[in-house]
């Protein structure tokens, strides 16, 4: 009984280290679809986040069976209550590469980046990828150290997101509004996404140590927020 039980965990971190490189491949090939308008990449990254949506629902599903089943608690009972949390965090980064690659297909045949701002655009995917890919690393390992030093990724993901939010509030720009709108969006996207790995890193420190970061609580109710703030009447995200 107990064999099959710490199988079945195995499948669960195999599941979020699954989910990592799902959204990683997501936010890649929704950069490049917004660089390039390539409205056929950006379908194909929309219709790729069910995957997404059906391995957290796997997830979930064998969680909830574990702690009806096996009844775990102490560490056990952390494993899997944190598992679910990560899933759902990881989710949410494959639903924000879906963002990306909606302002993509709204703005085919055109690229809604401007010509000055790609190699930024480009900069910021560079980023989101490589911290999805050190987060399932992260969760393989269990590496502490690794998770704390994540923190340093995502503050490079901070400062490009302050950078565009400046420029596109320069007055001297002539850049249409509408792209103004879209890159507004795009990049609060990629900000969340990193925060979102930060997220997961947090709660595997939480998982070998025992230590709570509360910080991860309030984000997840921002995230709510803005979520709801961004998909509301906004066409990137219809």
């Amino acid at each position: 009984m107990r064999d099959q039980f710490h199988e079945d965990l195995d499948t669960i971190s195999d599941q979020l280290v699954e989910l990592t490189r799902l959204a990683g491949s997501a936010i890649s090939r929704a950069t490049t679809a917004l660089l390039d308008a390539d409205v056929h990449l950006a379908e194909s990254v929309i219709e790729a986040d069910r995957k997404l949506d059906d391995i957290r629902i796997e997830l979930d599903e064998l969680s909830i069976d574990l702690l009806a089943r096996q009844q775990p608690v102490a560490t056990d009972l952390r494993i899997v209550v944190t598992a679910m949390h990560m899933s759902s965090d990881l989710e949410r980064m494959g639903d924000l590469a879906r963002h990306v690659a909606k302002v993509a297909r709204l703005r085919t045949p055109d690229s809604a980046v401007p010509p000055e701002l790609r190699s930024h655009i480009l900069q910021m995917g560079q980023v989101a990828e490589a911290i999805v890919a050190k987060c399932g690393s992260i969760i393989a390992s269990k590496d502490v150290a690794a998770a704390i030093a994540l923190e340093k990724d995502d503050d490079q993901m901070d400062e490009l997101h302050r950078q565009l939010f400046a420029a596109l509030l320069d007055e001297d720009t002539s850049w249409p509004r509408s792209s103004i709108l879209d890159l507004t969006l795009v990049g609060r996207y990629y900000e969340r996404f990193a925060d979102h790995a930060v997220s997961v890193a947090r709660r595997v420190i939480y998982l070998v140590t025992g230590e709570y970061d509360q910080v991860v609580d309030h984000e997840e109710e921002e995230d709510a927020q803005e979520v709801a703030a961004l998909e509301h009447g906004t066409p990137a995200t219809s």
